[in-house]
């Protein structure tokens, strides 16, 4: 990944302090800020801000974590460049800084801004791509716990509509994938056992197709369907069709196979629905199909920089509409 010399120059300058609303580092306080950031660059004494431009173009060629995303080392040096304790008298928010670090990265297609954990982050105005690989598994935040517990809330009591449209959109263009749209599924007969489909470049410059199924209620192996919950034996068939239907991906004018299916339910999958799906299928689809459930939806969501349903505040009544949530 390259920047343009120019804004390069300019994030070096906040770095350095060459620009004003930063505080000024002379040659050891450089050293000192990398190190805060986990990097074993010493400054040697040559022009500061052609020194401070070269380490950033190296950072710069780190991979990416993800499509679109900056490479983390680059992020924590903007991330410890902007930590709000450093604040001055002047700047108590840091507004004047964010704006001035906003002006190189804009020209470059990304965004920085603050959370509610008063941490900076990046994000690609394009895509709306956080630059940040958020771990689902980690001890939440008191805040993110208060945002898990109402998309609880919401999931309870959501369509199997608004799961796809609300949720599963924007978290799997969150997460890095492609063109992901709901595929006829206004249309039942358009479907071909898919709700979704998306693809995913990898790094390589591949890319692989995706496919969908979801499902609102808890997916199980009883013997009849309940109001609640849905037999795997239901989605079989969509499966096996959702694997052996082409699609057409505009981008490549080509109709191509979904290489890897995901079987998504807003409730439990149990164990011995994946069970029976999996000695059902044959070798070779079985390792095509992944599950995700509703703790994966609820820890992927909960990390992610994606705004809650609106429909959340509205029961809620707390909260103005036309606010963004978190």
């Amino acid at each position: 990944m390259k920047f343009r010399p120019r804004n390069l120059r300019a994030i070096a300058e906040c770095i350095i302090g060459d620009n004003q609303v930063f505080t000024y580092r002379s040659s050891s306080f450089i050293t000192e800020f990398f190190q805060e950031c986990d990097l074993d660059f010493v400054h040697d004494g040559s022009t500061r801000w052609i020194w401070t431009v070269e380490r950033l173009e190296e950072l710069l060629q780190e991979p990416q974590p993800k499509a679109y995303a900056l490479p983390e080392s680059f992020v924590q040096v903007l991330r410890v460049l902007m930590l709000k304790e450093d604040a001055s008298d002047e700047d108590p928010e840091r507004k004047d800084a964010l704006n001035e670090l906003n002006k190189p990265l804009i020209r470059e297609g990304y965004e920085a801004f603050f959370d509610d954990d008063n941490l900076l982050y990046i994000r690609h105005i394009g895509t709306k791509i956080v630059s940040m690989t958020n771990n689902p598994h980690r001890p939440f935040t008191p805040q993110e716990l208060k945002r898990r517990s109402l998309l609880i809330q919401y999931l309870d009591t959501c369509s199997e509509d608004e799961l796809i449209e609300e949720i599963l959109l924007p978290l799997f263009r969150q997460l890095g994938f492609h063109r992901v749209s709901a595929s006829g599924h206004k249309d039942k007969a358009l479907e071909y056992g898919k709700d979704i489909w998306m693809r995913y470049t990898l790094p390589t410059q591949h890319v692989l197709y995706f496919g969908i199924q979801a499902k609102k209620g808890k997916l199980d192996a009883s013997g009849v369907s309940k109001a609640s919950n849905v037999n795997v034996s239901e989605i079989h068939n969509q499966v096996l069709m959702m694997l052996g239907h082409e699609i057409f991906d505009p981008e490549s004018s080509r109709k191509v196979l979904v290489d890897h299916a995901f079987i998504v339910a807003g409730g439990e999958i149990t164990k011995q629905a994946r069970n029976w799906l999996g000695g059902k299928l044959d070798a070779s689809k079985r390792s095509q199909i992944m599950f995700m459930d509703r703790d994966d939806i609820l820890n992927l969501y909960t990390v992610s920089s994606i705004p809650l349903p609106k429909e959340i505040f509205h029961h809620e009544g707390s909260i103005n509409s036309d606010e963004v949530p978190f």
